[in-house]
């Protein structure tokens, strides 16, 4: 079966009532983890995006406290696997505040591992990455908040290095 565009799907939506809405929803919440989280965020969590930043904030914090220091190989793959999941939840949020800022807490915790990822050219490789991936997207924020991120990366980039 083969998708139709979006435009379609949107015009069909239109002409369906909202208990049908409703019932399409809960159904497409089954099929996929992702949709039911989606689904979450838009009905409980759009309101206070502040709250939303938090909890995603403790999950980036626990996620951290499980990584597997023993080798930089599982290191890795648990760093990437966050990284994934932060940027899933910016997507749903949508909103280009959250992204930096969540990008830019993800940075911190990066930096503040032990062990150091400066032992590490694929985890220093990722870290400047997303610094650089912050700056770009910081451009388009207001001037204030530009600001204040270009400090936060330069506080960053100037800390020790653990």
């Amino acid at each position: 079966m083969k998708a139709v565009s979006v435009v379609t799907i949107r015009k069909e939506l239109q002409r369906k009532s909202s208990e049908e809405l409703a019932e399409l929803c809960l159904r497409l919440s089954r099929f996929k983890k992702e949709n039911k989280e989606l689904i979450t965020y838009l009905l409980f969590e759009a309101d206070s995006e502040e709250g939303y930043i938090e909890t995603v904030k403790q999950e980036i914090n626990e996620q951290f406290e499980m990584i597997n220091t023993d080798s930089f190989f599982y290191i890795k793959k648990s760093v990437r696997k966050i990284l994934r999941n932060t940027k899933k939840y910016i997507r749903y949020s949508l909103n280009k505040e959250t992204e930096v800022e969540l990008l830019l807490y993800f940075c911190k915790k990066l930096k503040a591992m032990t062990p150091s990822i400066y032992r590490n050219n694929t985890l220093l490789n990722l870290y400047h990455r997303n610094i650089e991936a912050i700056t770009k997207k910081a451009l388009n924020l207001h001037e204030d908040l530009q600001y204040d991120i270009n400090l936060e990366i330069e506080e960053l980039n100037n800390s020790p290095i653990i």
